[in-house]
């Protein structure tokens, strides 16, 4: 590999060192290894470096463990998989003033120096580029000042060619917006803000054709151009995209075919006894030899009898052997060939480097430069915290007034569903009749109420899906997306509460006064928001929007059955229903609240005529079973009570999701062979 002085003295590169990942051994049957069991490999004892200034193309087959790799390499491995080997970035710093020379220090890999851009483009639909620029940047530099952040928007925008669609909205369900092309090169402008030194892509033209293909990977080499390292997985490019990269990792079933520059890869394959046909694209000649899928199309072909075999393999060579000798040839090939030597020899002459630079330094060493940064930024940390909610809850404001299924599609439903059942109850009075029809209107209000906080889930699942991408890369943590995300809706809630709650109380005539309408609606409005919050928990456990769908709704009929409008509280079986579901049910503590906010204070008549009118006090208490030891407040306060812990809920369960499914896990031990030390040569 060339520029092999501009590296070690001008340049970085990352370098990957007999690195395995394997799954659990209790989900793989165990077999034997020196003695120690192990579990499958997903990659299997690579060892490369991609350096600065040029981009790395990662291909192989389905399944052959590319997105593992690049997961490998930026951290981003499960806790479900170990991993074996070493993965250490590689730069060089100025030696000090009075002297152009340069010093090498090796440091693990954090999230500071990786930006990771995902096969799925996530994006908040109803900003526009810019906004969206606006806003990661806000986020991932919360130093810089305004001039300084429009600067940078715009020298992204300018490299990644956004300029066109600069105010153009990226689009959702009911908004067109910007081509997969633009939203693919958006992805990665998003992810380049903070100036990182690795950039790994999975699949970074998916989807796209190949003027679309082109583009984005002429956007990556004028990255890499930039000093930064691009790794880039990739699925059979065409010819032209092909020749934009520098180099070319092939791996088949988690094993290296071959490293090295791309223009090298012919010449391995031919010396290998698989030359790339004239016509043929070598990407895709490459993939025809180490995917195994072509001996099922093979032997599909063969039982056809307009097939003529001889014809095919005086044509193609391949149709001789099968893809698995194939496979294993050019492994073997590559083990012994000048590239794999060529790798290892870089490796070691930057540890010789490295070993160097400690001995004529002595104290100094890369580990003592971390914690300086990490303290600097510690001295920043309420300001950058207080910066993040500020611009989270502007762009959750942004978002749920853009998107109209957000809430406005919602509020209308509210305010229809306020005016039907005041069309049904209307001046409900006070007869005999009305003591169990304020009950059903009560039932009838909160069920329907709260289940259309079901109809935010979709939305939710999108927002999540954004904060994951974001929390991933350490802009921000949970604490404060929950509390800007509910910042953010609150003139919603507050909103559909007064209207709706308005509309039907005034229809109704429940209990006349100014305060019994406030409370009606702050009733509400906590019934609405604790909904929300537990809605909102589901989806962050439920990713998958038809499970989540069912397991809200599921839960959402949890909480209204130990209502009391349906049986009065002493009757509930106390196993289950009364303890604790009743406790933790909000449609009762709404329900139970709303009555005592209705009832108390009135007179009903008599079913019996020339009976005494019956107060409703004693209707509360001998029809529904309540306890009027207590205020109605506290039913509110319970409400309150709810609303903070599935908040708090939501902390944690994005918390244990995100520990689970994302970044820097700490090396396992190898549950393969022992990767081989660098040797100082």
């Amino acid at each position: 590999m060339d520029s092999e002085a501009e590296t070690t003295v001008g340049g970085s590169c990352l370098v990957w060192q007999e690195l395995s990942v394997t799954l659990a051994s209790n989900n793989f049957g165990s077999h034997g290894n020196g003695g120690s069991s192990t579990g499958k490999y997903l990659v299997n004892g690579l060892t490369g470096l991609a350096q600065s200034h040029r981009i790395m193309a990662v291909m192989g087959p389905s399944g052959s463990g590319k997105s593992t790799f690049l997961d490998a390499l930026a951290g981003r491995l499960t806790m479900k998989v170990a991993m074996a080997g070493k993965v250490e970035l590689i730069s060089s710093c100025p030696a000090g003033s009075g002297t152009t020379k340069k010093k090498i220090r090796s440091s693990p890999v954090t999230c500071r120096d990786v930006s990771y851009v995902t096969q799925e483009d996530v994006f908040l639909g109803t900003l526009t580029v810019k906004e969206t620029l606006s806003f990661g940047a806000r986020l991932r530099l919360p130093g810089l000042t305004k001039t300084e952040l429009d600067e940078v928007i715009e020298d992204t925008m300018a490299k990644m060619g956004l300029e066109e669609c600069a105010d153009t909205t990226i689009g959702n369900w009911h908004l067109r917006g910007i081509s997969g092309g633009e939203r693919r090169r958006l992805s990665i402008g998003v992810e380049i803000l903070a100036q990182p030194l690795v950039l790994c892509l999975d699949e970074a033209t998916t989807g796209l054709d190949s003027a679309a293909s082109f583009f984005v990977v002429q956007a990556l080499r004028n990255i890499a151009r930039d000093g930064k390292i691009v790794v880039c997985s990739i699925h059979q490019p065409t010819n032209d995209v092909f020749r934009l990269f520098d180099d070319l990792l092939l791996i088949s079933c988690g094993e290296a075919v071959y490293f090295g520059e791309c223009q090298g890869a012919v010449k391995f394959f031919a010396e290998s006894g698989f030359p790339c046909p004239t016509r043929r694209n070598p990407p895709d000649h490459f993939l025809r030899c180490i995917t195994p899928e072509f001996d099922q199309v093979l032997a599909a072909l063969k039982q056809t009898q307009r097939m003529n075999h001889a014809e095919l393999a005086a044509a193609d060579g391949l149709l001789n052997g099968t893809t698995a000798e194939t496979r294993a040839t050019l492994v073997k090939k590559y083990k012994s060939s000048t590239f794999s030597e060529t790798a290892t020899k870089k490796i070691q002459e930057l540890a010789l480097l490295l070993a160097q630079e400690k001995h004529d330094d002595g104290s100094q060493s890369s580990s003592e430069v971390v914690p300086v940064k990490r303290r600097q930024i510690g001295k920043k940390q309420h300001h950058q915290w207080w910066s993040q909610f500020r611009t989270l809850t502007h762009r959750s404001s942004l978002h749920m007034c853009r998107d109209l299924g957000y809430y406005w599609l919602r509020i209308f439903f509210y305010i229809m569903v306020a005016l039907s059942t005041g069309t049904l109850e209307f001046d409900i009075g006070t007869s005999s009749a009305a003591v169990i029809a304020r009950g059903k209107v009560d039932g009838f209000l909160y069920g329907l109420m709260i289940c259309l906080s079901i109809g935010g889930l979709p939305f939710f699942l999108d927002e999540i899906k954004a904060f994951r991408g974001e929390r991933e890369g350490g802009y921000y943590g949970e604490a404060v997306y929950v509390l800007s995300n509910f910042l953010s809706s609150l003139p919603f809630t507050i909103f559909i509460s007064i209207s709706s709650g308005s509309i039907l109380y005034s229809m109704v005539k429940f209990h006349p006064g100014f305060s019994h309408l406030l409370y009606f609606c702050i009733n509400l409005f906590f019934c609405i928001s604790v909904s929300e919050a537990c809605v909102f928990v589901t989806a962050s456990l439920v990713s998958n929007p038809l499970p989540a769908m069912g397991t809200a709704i599921g839960v959402t009929v949890l909480n209204l059955m130990p209502s009391i409008v349906f049986r009065p509280l002493p009757d509930l079986p106390k196993i289950f229903w009364r303890y604790p579901l009743s406790y933790i049910s909000y449609a009762a503590w709404g329900t139970q609240g709303n009555l005592k906010n209705d009832m108390m204070g009135l007179e009903f008549d008599s079913a019996i005529p020339g009976r005494p009118k019956i107060t409703g006090e004693f209707i509360l208490t001998n029809t529904y079973g309540m306890n009027l030891r207590y205020s109605k407040w506290r039913d509110v306060a319970a409400l309150f009570c709810l609303l903070l812990a599935y908040r708090v809920l939501l902390v944690f369960t994005l918390h244990y999701k995100q520990r689970i499914s994302s970044p820097f896990r700490r090396t396992q031990p190898n549950r393969g062979p022992k990767p081989t030390t660098i040797q100082q040569a």
